[in-house]
Order: structure tokens, then sequence, then C-alpha cells
């Protein structure tokens, strides 16, 4: 049935159920001849012609536009914002429940707008609860109804986000470069500028490094042109990002500092912390001697993520970092026990966070001539990464697990992971 046949449905059948004739409901502002033609289908009728009959009718205007009682469409819009809060909150199970049972409720689906509001919400709570094979199946079902050009857009972010984390990159490339290499791609706004981050992501991942630097440069413009918070913080993040991968240090840290300084004035609580867990990884990296002030920011950041609505990979993230900060400052019991917190947080197998917080307990056992615990470690760095297509993260991570199992006399296994190192490098 089309709208229209709907609405006129639902006009015949509250009209019956008030007793009233066709011309009975029509006199005196209306034909009956009009609402007969409205009651089959035939014609649609006004706004104005809508709300006047729902006052005829004694009936809400809710009703006859979506089929549910103006109570009603007031509980699903209630049930939709807790759904909501509860996200914001990093409640992500509990989101994930509210979105589920909201799309149970029968009389969410004559309400297309809030179902596809739904719908991403649920998507979001997925992926944010590390199943990303579930968020990739809702958003793609998503994707190919009707849309507005912003919810595309949102969509095409966070499949492209998802696509990137479970490593698979033709796809994540695929979905952004659908949308912003379209002949008829809107002019630049913030939206756009944040899915070409993610595509940019993506071009670092699988070792499109010269795509990455070029396509920087135009993000950058972009944001600059545009001018807006969103587009500046989301434009020099990833460049600073192309910057770091390509081996320009000082670049990198000077553009994240910027991305920065402009979320902390006009971010979210979340976006901030997940910002500064990312700019102080850049850091430890670039100025391992200042470790400490380091680990000293990290551990003010497990609080900072446990407060806010980061997801429990984030929190795994900040976890596993902390320990890596632990163990350059020689603080090898907490660096343990960091790492063991972060890698608790994550699904298993098929991370290669996983991965890095085994690897990094393996070393810090080892470094201590703790060498059975250490090799207890090492070996499930294989079970992290062997779900997981070929990347340059699996490569660098493979390549850690060979230098690792060589230093502890695992000559085979060391062979094995470097020729993994070199299939995901694609040698």
């Amino acid at each position: 049935m089309t709208t229209s046949d709907l609405v006129g449905l639902r006009i015949k059948t509250v009209r019956r159920q008030r007793g009233l004739s066709q011309a009975q409901l029509a006199h005196p502002e209306l034909s009956d001849s009009y609402v007969s033609l409205i009651e089959s289908g035939k014609r649609t009728p006004t706004p104005a012609v809508l709300e006047l009959l729902a006052q005829k009718l004694d009936c809400s205007l809710s009703y006859l536009i979506n089929g549910v009682t103006a109570e009603q469409m007031e509980d699903i819009e209630l049930a939709l914002g807790y759904a909501r809060l509860a996200l914001e909150n990093g409640e992500v199970a509990e989101a994930r429940t509210r979105y589920t049972e909201l799309l149970a409720n029968n009389n969410l689906t004559g309400l297309t707008a809030l179902r596809q509001d739904t719908e991403f919400g649920l998507a979001l709570a997925t992926q944010a609860s590390g199943d990303l094979d579930g968020a990739i199946a809702i958003l793609l079902r998503l994707r190919e109804e009707e849309l507005s050009t912003e919810r595309r857009i949102e969509i095409a972010i966070n499949l492209c986000r998802s696509y990137r984390e479970s490593e698979r990159l033709t796809e994540a490339v695929e979905v952004a470069e659908r949308i912003l290499n379209a002949t008829t791609r809107p002019v630049w706004n913030d939206l756009l500028v944040e899915l070409g981050g993610s595509l940019l992501a993506a071009y670092m991942e699988r070792g499109d490094l010269l795509r990455a630097r070029q396509f920087a440069a135009e993000l950058l413009n972009a944001a600059d042109a545009l001018g807006t918070p969103r587009s500046i913080v989301a434009a020099n993040w990833m460049a600073s990002n192309t910057a770091a991968m390509t081996g320009h240090t000082e670049e990198a840290l000077s553009f994240s500092e910027r991305a920065m300084a402009v979320q902390l004035e006009h971010g979210q609580p979340r976006s901030i912390a997940i910002m500064r867990l990312a700019l102080t990884q850049k850091r430890l990296k670039a100025r391992p001697h200042e470790a400490a002030a380091a680990r000293d920011v990290l551990r003010q950041a497990v609080v900072e993520h446990e407060q806010t609505s980061t997801s429990p990979i984030e929190r795994a993230r900040v976890r596993i970092e902390l320990g890596v900060a632990e163990a350059m400052t020689g603080n090898l019991d907490e660096a343990v026990k960091q790492a063991q917190a972060g890698k608790d947080l994550l699904p298993y197998p098929g991370s290669a966070l996983g991965a890095e917080a085994d690897l990094l307990l393996s070393r810090v056992y080892g470094g201590v001539g703790r060498m059975e615990e250490a090799r207890a470690h090492v070996g499930p760095v294989r079970d992290w990464l062997a779900p997981l297509p070929d990347s340059r993260r699996s490569a660098s991570t493979w390549y850690a697990t060979a230098e690792t199992m060589d230093q502890l006399g695992d000559s085979d296994g060391a062979v094995d992971a470097y020729q993994r190192a070199l299939a995901c490098a694609g040698l």
C-alpha cells in the first residue's frame, strides 16, 4: 500500500468507528466525493485537510499520518531518547538492548524516519561493543533504503570505520570513494571531511602512502575553507597520522596539537578522551625520553575513559598503551597489570590490539627472565592475528612477534612469523 492508501484507510476506519457517513464527515468544509477519493487513496490530502479531518474525527493527526497515536509516538520518542543517552554515556550493552527492543515495537513500522534513526543507533551500539560484522550487516541493509544525504554520509563513515577496524581495507576504501569520487558529490562540509578522514586512514593502513599524502593536503584545504571546528579537527588529525606514517615526526605532532587545541575548546568529553590518548601515543613514539610524562598523562586517561562514553575497545587501547609507558619507565609489574586489563576488554580472537597486548606481556616477562610466562604469551599472538586479513598493521605485529620469538629462542616460530609478516606486506 502507498502512504495515501494507508492514510485513507485510517480515515475510513475511524469514521466508521464514530458512526459517521462520508457526507457527515465532509460537511460543511469538504465535499463527500472528495472524502471518498481520500479514503480510496486516489487523492492525497493537504496538511490543512488532514488536520481538519483529525479534529472532526476526534483523533490525533499523528495517528492519521503514521498509524500511531500521539501517546504512542511520545513513548517511541522517549524510548529512542533513552537509547541514545545510554550510548552517549558509554553504556553500550544497555544501548544495544534498548535499540533492539524498540525495533521490535510494531508501532515503529510505519514511522520510517524514526525506524531508520533506531537502526542507525543500533549499528553504532553494535560497533561500539566490538561486533563489527554485526554493525556492518545493519549499515549495509540500511544503506539500501531511501535516505537523506546526511544520513547516507553518516552510514558511509561508520561502514568505512567498521571495515577498517576489521582490516577489510579494500571494502573500506570502496565505501568512502563511492561518495567522495562520485560525479555528483556534494560540496565539502563537516561530514564529508570526516568521511575523507576515514578514507585517508584506510589508504594509510593499506600502504597507499603517496595517495594518502596527496589526499591529506586536499582535506586540509577543504577544512581551512570551511573554517569549522569539526572539519579542522578531522583534517589536521588525519594529516598528523599521514605525516607520522611517512616519517615526518615533528610535523605530525604539530598537526595533532592543532587538532587537540580545537577539540579541547569545542569537542565532547568522549572525543577529547580518545584524541588525548592518541596524541600521547604519538608523543611517546616520537619522544621516548619523555616516557615518564606520557605515563602520567595515560594514568589520568584511564580515569577519563572510564568516566566518559568511550567503547570497550578504546578503554582497552588506553590500558595497553599505559602498559607500554609503564614498561618504558621500568614499572614492570604495573605494565603487566595494565596490559592484562586491556586484553580482558577485547573480543577474542581477531584483534590486532589483543596481539599487541600479548606481545607486550611476552616482552615484559622475557625482560625479567620469566621465560616460561614469556613463551605462554607470545603463542596467543598467532591466534589473535590469524583471522585478520593481510594489512600493514598485521605485518608490523607479525614482525615484532618474530623478533620476540627469536629472543626467546624459538627459531622455527620466528621464521614462520617473519614469513607471515612478509605475506601481510605483499612480499
